[in-house]
């Protein structure tokens, strides 16, 4: 299902005019006060606990907290850092112990439905209802016709790039017209060209994850709209163009083994960041991240810029397709009854303008879209300037990374051991991928 934006000049004149104007962006000047939320400030002290991970690398958190701040100023709320990593199963552990935040902060959707029907969630479609057009994501948290979810920043990937290390090897730079077959030419040229000139940097950087191939093939040539579509029918045939190209950047040198990604533990961050690659396809969580290690010096200082993600071919170069994932917040079912208009109100804050405008301004892409919004992000020291950057942002189609539905998490596991497979060549991608189309098939899970 489609949860992406694409600008339009209607709505970014309308919110250049509000902008001029002074119109308020409190979260009850979208057209009438949001349910759920209280009619005035609360005066009585609050304390919230709130999830979150990876807090020295994921500034948004505060900013949210700070921002709300200024709305509710007897509201405090204090967070808990989980591990990156492991943050699904410690949340579940101490939702069903009881022990978890009061607001649940969701890194990944999928888990939605799992813990909506295991009790952990509570009902908030009543937060759902004044979600403008311009607010996306809301969608994947719907299980069953209710919300347990209110989205606050929409990821999607796109292809960033080093400027100097083209310049470097005398390659032109994305265009915003590229294929995937212009994609893998110039990761080969870039690095045959990049080692001619006495770099050892290799021309992309493709992580790990399954989604760094799967995302694309579902939201590209998946059918992603389609609740009866190959995804959830096990025709997993879509996926193989992207994996016989994958392994032939691989072999070819222009991108780091698997094997290699995984025996060194390496980095996204780091491949990138201190220019060990030309290109790396990443989520624009990425942006808030790479500013501010060039800043402190985890990261080299160089110029770069966003491009849209490849494309299968010219017929959707003008408004790309590429894959992602909303970020938002549930409230735990187990909240003292006296805290939750305190909760509902600040998840009918994390939307608004204001909201997004304070998360921008670190980096990160709201769920809410606006002209003032991108002003914010693009306005943030060290951004790149470069109009193409700035329409690869503006201008695209955004699909979730995987289907939802209430088979999605089985079928992911069941793709992510093909991909695993299939990357360390150690099955090739063909009997893969068709071994976990017969387990898909007999839902053998």
């Amino acid at each position: 299902m489609k949860v992406g934006r694409s600008i339009t000049a209607v709505a970014a004149a309308s919110a250049l005019a509000c902008s001029m104007a002074g119109c308020g962006s409190s979260p009850g000047s979208t057209g009438g006060e949001p349910a759920g939320q209280s009619s005035a400030t609360i005066d009585t002290p609050v304390s919230l606990t709130m999830s979150a991970w990876s807090l020295s690398t994921t500034p948004e958190f505060q900013a949210l907290i700070d921002a709300f701040k200024k709305v509710q100023p007897n509201i405090t709320i204090t967070i808990k850092e989980y591990a990156a990593d492991k943050l699904e199963p410690l949340l579940l552990a101490d939702m069903t112990a009881k022990t978890a935040p009061d607001i649940i902060t969701f890194k990944n959707s999928k888990y939605v439905p799992q813990w909506a029907s295991g009790g952990q969630l509570m009902d908030v479609s009543d937060l759902i209802k004044p979600l403008p057009e311009n607010v996306v994501g809301a969608v994947s948290y719907d299980v069953d016709g209710k919300y347990y979810g209110v989205p606050y920043r929409q990821d999607s990937w796109f292809l960033y790039y080093n400027k100097a290390l083209f310049e470097k090897a005398g390659v032109a730079t994305p265009d915003g017209t590229w294929t995937w077959d212009d994609y893998s030419k110039a990761a080969k040229e870039l690095t045959t060209k990049l080692a001619a000139a006495g770099s050892s940097a290799k021309g992309t950087y493709e992580h790990q994850w399954q989604s760094t191939l799967q995302g694309f093939a579902n939201a590209q040539a998946g059918k992603e709209g389609d609740p009866n579509g190959p995804y959830f029918s096990g025709d997993f045939d879509y996926m193989l163009p992207f994996y016989q190209r994958a392994l032939d950047l691989q072999d070819s040198g222009a991108q780091v083994n698997f094997g290699e990604i995984t025996t060194n533990k390496l980095t996204y961050q780091t491949q990138f960041g201190k220019q060990s690659t030309a290109m790396l396809l990443m989520g624009s969580w990425y942006i808030a991240t790479l500013m501010s290690q060039q800043k402190n010096g985890d990261a080299d200082t160089f110029d770069w810029g966003i491009a849209p993600a490849p494309q299968i071919d010219s017929s959707t170069v003008k408004n790309p397709v590429t894959f992602g994932s909303p970020t938002g917040m549930g409230i735990n079912t187990s909240i003292d009854p006296a805290k939750i208009q305190a909760a509902k109100d600040f998840l009918s804050f994390i939307w608004t303008e204001d909201a997004a405008k304070a998360i921008a301004a670190v980096g990160i892409t709201p769920a809410m879209s606006s002209e003032g919004v991108t002003k914010a992000l693009f306005a943030v020291d060290g951004m790149p300037q470069d109009q193409g950057s700035k329409t690869a942002f503006q201008t695209h189609e955004t699909f979730q990374e995987q289907p939802p539905g209430k088979d999605t998490m089985n079928i992911a596991t069941i793709l992510n051991a093909a991909h695993t497979a299939i990357m360390t060549e150690s099955q090739d991608a063909q009997s893969a991928l068709a071994e976990a189309s017969q387990k898909v098939k007999d839902k053998d899970w």
